[in-house]
Formats: structure tokens, sequence, C-alpha cells
């Protein structure tokens, strides 16, 4: 139980008496807090014995920063090396970096993670200030968790309004283009995932083993990670996936393996020294294809993702199995992504009221007066 004790201290060459609170924290650690006023004392004694039986117990005394406290919170995430890489860089250049890192964990109030978040705004894009603040907040509850803070100070932040462009897919027509401007043993790469909606890192760890022409279909089963040369898992338990293999990506991939076959590893696609992609050296490859095909500017390998998902969605197919083929863990972010895309939904809109009132008989003139 914390105790208090009176003691004479001299201040401005005069004795003055003070109160020590005497207590120990939850990890059993002796505390001490002084006060000039007895009832001061006697109220943070109470307090303190109250905060620790319910839980609440915060240690006023850690010096911790928030800068100080992120990369703790972040070296102990069971991150993938791609996504802790990129929270590092977040963490050292927009809160290390800002006032806000240097300040104490426990003493930082909710203007002042506004005025960081309208600092960070001049600098961020929508998308990934809001990344950025919704890792914040994860940091804090943590700090709560670990008794260093009472309640996060990270609420209701004013962020600014996100509209995302609408996706306007590639025709066929433009990956036809874009195919034929690729180098000769790049082409199949682009038809491939054209129509097989894979993501880059998907598409450049594809191995002949994944590919079942028999049955027709192709397996996910790994990805090259940004700035990597060797296979990972892939972006998610649900990005593992059997995808249809249509007939015009067996025939593109029959014709490519024939030309150059797999490597050593059983890769699909390999540069002229056998080793697979890696995502940069693609990356230029397809940047400079884009150009010499005349499409539209920023168009990247994401793009051909986005086509996958626009012809599926065209002919009518489910948004959860556009969400299945696509590797997501749910059907939302095809609906808020390529929802504008979605065909005839007016029409639909209008037969499925008329269809559904066409079953009831109309009142006679008759029946309506009585």
């Amino acid at each position: 139980m914390a105790s208090v004790e009176s003691r004479l201290t001299r201040r401005s060459g005069r004795e003055t008496k003070v109160y020590d609170v005497r207590f120990r924290d939850p990890d059993g650690k002796q505390r001490k807090k002084t006060f000039g006023k007895k009832g001061d004392a006697d109220r943070f004694a109470a307090t303190v014995e109250a905060d620790k039986l319910r839980g609440q117990y915060v240690d006023h005394s850690d010096r911790t920063t928030v800068a100080e406290y992120a990369r703790a919170w972040a070296s102990v995430r069971p991150h993938r090396p791609s996504t802790a890489s990129r929270v590092s860089s977040l963490i050292e250049t927009h809160i290390a970096r800002t006032r806000l890192g240097d300040r104490r964990l426990a003493v930082v109030r909710p203007s002042e993670v506004q005025a960081w978040a309208s600092d960070r705004s001049q600098v961020l894009a929508p998308s990934t200030l809001r990344l950025l603040v919704s890792m914040l907040r994860s940091i804090y509850a943590s700090a709560v968790l670990d008794r260093l803070v009472a309640s996060s100070p990270v609420v209701r932040v004013q962020l600014p309004r996100q509209d995302r462009p609408r996706v306007i897919p590639l025709t066929v027509a433009q990956v036809q283009a874009l195919a034929g401007t690729m180098p000769a043993r790049c082409a199949a790469m682009v038809l491939t995932q054209a129509g097989l909606g894979l993501r880059i890192g998907e598409l450049l760890a594809l191995r002949v083993g994944d590919i079942d022409f028999l049955r027709r279909t192709a397996r996910v089963e790994t990805q090259i990670a940004p700035r990597s040369k060797v296979r990972t898992d892939p972006k998610t338990p649900r990005s593992k996936r059997t995808i249809p293999l249509p007939a015009m990506v067996a025939e593109a991939l029959a014709e490519h393996i024939a030309a150059w076959p797999p490597g050593a590893d059983g890769s699909l696609f390999t540069t002229g020294t056998g080793l697979f992609f890696t995502r940069e050296y693609y990356g230029e490859i397809f940047t400079a294809a884009v150009k010499r095909a005349d499409l539209p500017a920023g168009t990247t390998s994401h793009d051909l993702r986005h086509h996958y998902a626009s012809v599926l969605l065209a002919a009518g197919e489910s948004v959860v199995a556009v969400a299945e083929r696509l590797g997501h863990e749910n059907a939302t972010l095809v609906l808020t992504t390529y929802g504008h895309l979605m065909p005839d939904s007016e029409d639909r809109t209008r037969r499925a009221v008329d269809e559904a009132w066409s079953a009831i008989t109309v009142p006679s003139e008759q029946s309506a007066q009585r």
C-alpha cells in the first residue's frame, strides 16, 4: 500500500514541510513522489492504489519519447521485410524528424497530434497520411497496454478529403499494343498478367510447375518482393490461389516456353542470363514499352490487373468471384475500386423494381372507390 510520510526540507533559506508518497508500481519497483500539501499527497496515494487495482496504472515519470517508442513498437511487429522497411521509413521520416517525435510519449495532447497530421498533409498524399495516422494510433494503443499512457491522444483526427480517381481500365486493343512493343522475351508477360490478374511480384515469380495446361489452371504460390532477388510468400494468405487459365494465356505461355525454356529453378520468365526479372529491371522495360505503345502517361503493370478485373465484371462475374481471382481478403476493395465498371447497373435496378411490382394486381377503379 502507498504510504505518506512528512519531512522537513530547506527551500530559499528556510525549512518547509513536504510529503513523500512511497509506493510500488505493478512491476514491484519502489517509487516516490513528493508533494507540498498533505491533501495532494493523500489523494495521489489513493489514486495510485486504485489505478493499480483497475490495471490502469501509468508511469508518469517515464521519459520515453514518441519516436523511441515507435521504433520499439515496429521492431517487434510480425511484419514482412518489405512492410518492415516501409514502416521504418515512415517512422524515421514523418515521426522522428518532426516535433512530435521528440515529445514525451505520456504528455502528447490530441491538439498536438492534429497539428502534426495537418503538417504532414502538406507533404504526403491523403492515402499515405491515413496510413501514417493509423500507424500512430496503433503505436499509442500499444503504449496504453504497456501502461505508459492512460489513454491515446490519437482521437478525432481531421484529415484531408481523399478523392480517389476512378479506374479507367486498358482495353484489349491497348493491351495487345503494349505486348507488341515489349521485347519479344517479355511479350508473354504482359498477356499473362492481363489474362490472370496477377500482381507484378506474382507474375515475376511464376514457375512452369505453377501452370497446369491439362486442367487449364494457374497456381499462385510465391512472389518477388520489391528490391528482392528471392521468392517469398504472397502478400496475404488469400493471395495463394488457383486461377482459371484462359486459352489466350495458355497459347502465349506455350509459345514463350518453346522460344525461351524455363530457368534452372523453373522460372517461366527469365533474363538473358537465365535469372528471373527483378521488379526494378522489369519496371524499366515496361515503362519504355508504355511510351512506345502511346498509352496514357503513368500506366503501370498494375493497370493490367485493373484490365483483368474490368473484363470479368463486364462479363457479369460476381464481385466475390472477382475478389477471389485477384487474391483480395474480401469483396469490399473490388466494390470501391471497380463498382463503377459493373455493367447495366441502372437497367438492372429498373428491371428489378418493375418485375417485383408487375406481380401485384393493380386495383380496379371500382375497388379504389370502395
